[in-house]
């Protein structure tokens, strides 16, 4: 029969008979029907239920669902069959195939109802196969992660991704490389760079090829056409700045400008109302200002960007850890020398 261990909720009528078969050889020799059901490991009540099924010729199970009154019509089935010869290979999904149905308007069935008929028929849908996981492309062996040597940026915002320090923002209608060029150019006057790369223009720089022996520093961004058209790589090459693409499809690998964007839309939300360029200038300025300098981030361990960029964050963050090892002792020595020999009583507490 090919069973072993307890009797599973659904047999053939074969793997019954053989059952019952064995019972009544067990009854013969002197067991009960409680002690071969125990030994069988099925209950009783189906043993019974078996042994009135086999006397009535019914036990074979019938096929599950009955008759439902909203079963489909046979012209239905015939239908769905139809649409999956005309139209399997364009839709590919049983969802789809139902919605074409009543597109075309010649069968109104749900998407349940058509990948049941098909698994019936014997039909495969055959989806389109998923294009495999891409690898993120690495940082160069040359970029140190320090702050002032990796930048990310999106066309209109640049951050420092170690220190997470927002160096420069544009605001314009437009994003194109002009904007780019405009926001980079601002932020490597404000960051002191622009000296360094003002002295490595001194030589001959050919815009088509990377050299990364040169670069003062390494841009990451997404694939967006401002990203990379050729006047915004020329000008990247002439600073001496290396890019750095993600791959296409891929948010995540900006995240770190993409966490930018979405604290500073919910801690400010009054700058999406903003309509007036010269108000909203001055508003980012106060607010940038404020994110790089008072808002404790949390990715850089509750320190504030300026402080990580300037150097601070280790010795900030160390400190904290030997206050709570000293507060830790404080409390512990306190404890000690007042120990109390009984719990203090709670006014909830009843005596």
């Amino acid at each position: 029969m090919g069973l072993s261990g307890q009797v599973p909720p659904r047999v053939d009528a074969a793997t019954k008979a053989g059952l019952l078969d064995l019972l009544e050889q067990a009854l013969k020799q002197g067991w009960t029907v409680r002690a071969v059901c125990q030994v069988l490991e099925v209950s009783e009540l189906r043993v019974y239920r078996w042994l009135g099924r086999r006397a009535a010729g019914e036990l074979a199970d019938q096929a599950p669902g009955g008759s439902p009154m909203h079963g489909l019509l046979d012209w239905e089935v015939a239908e769905i069959t139809q649409l999956f010869e005309e139209w399997g290979e364009t839709d590919r999904s049983h969802r789809k195939l139902a919605h074409r149905g009543s597109y075309l308007e010649r069968v109104w069935v749900s998407p349940a109802s058509v990948r049941r008929v098909l698994e019936r028929e014997g039909l495969r849908l055959r989806p389109l196969p998923r294009p495999g996981r891409s690898v993120r492309k690495p940082f160069p062996d040359w970029a140190e992660y320090r702050p002032g040597s990796i930048w990310i940026y999106d066309s209109t915002v640049i951050e420092d991704l170690v220190s997470r320090k927002w160096l420069a923002e544009i605001v314009s209608v437009e994003e194109t490389s002009t904007q780019v060029q405009v926001v980079f150019t601002e932020a490597l006057e404000r960051e002191g760079l622009l000296e360094l790369v003002t002295a490595r223009q001194d030589g001959l720089v050919d815009p088509t090829v990377d050299d990364p022996s040169r670069p003062v520093l390494l841009a990451l961004s997404d694939n967006g056409p401002q990203m990379t058209s050729g006047s915004t790589r020329e000008f990247m090459a002439l600073c001496a700045i290396h890019q750095h693409f993600g791959r296409p499809g891929t948010p995540t690998d900006q995240a770190w400008i993409e966490s930018l964007f979405g604290h500073v839309k919910a801690e400010w939300p009054h700058l999406n109302q903003i309509r007036d360029p010269a108000v909203l200038r001055a508003e980012l300025a106060l607010v940038r200002e404020r994110y790089n300098g008072v808002r404790l981030h949390a990715g850089i361990g509750y320190v504030t960007p300026n402080d990580e960029h300037q150097g601070r964050g280790p010795a900030i963050r160390k400190a904290r850890e030997a206050g709570l090892e000293q507060a830790r002792l404080q409390r512990l020595a306190w404890h000690r020398e007042h120990r109390q020999p009984e719990p203090p009583q709670e006014p909830g507490d009843v005596g």
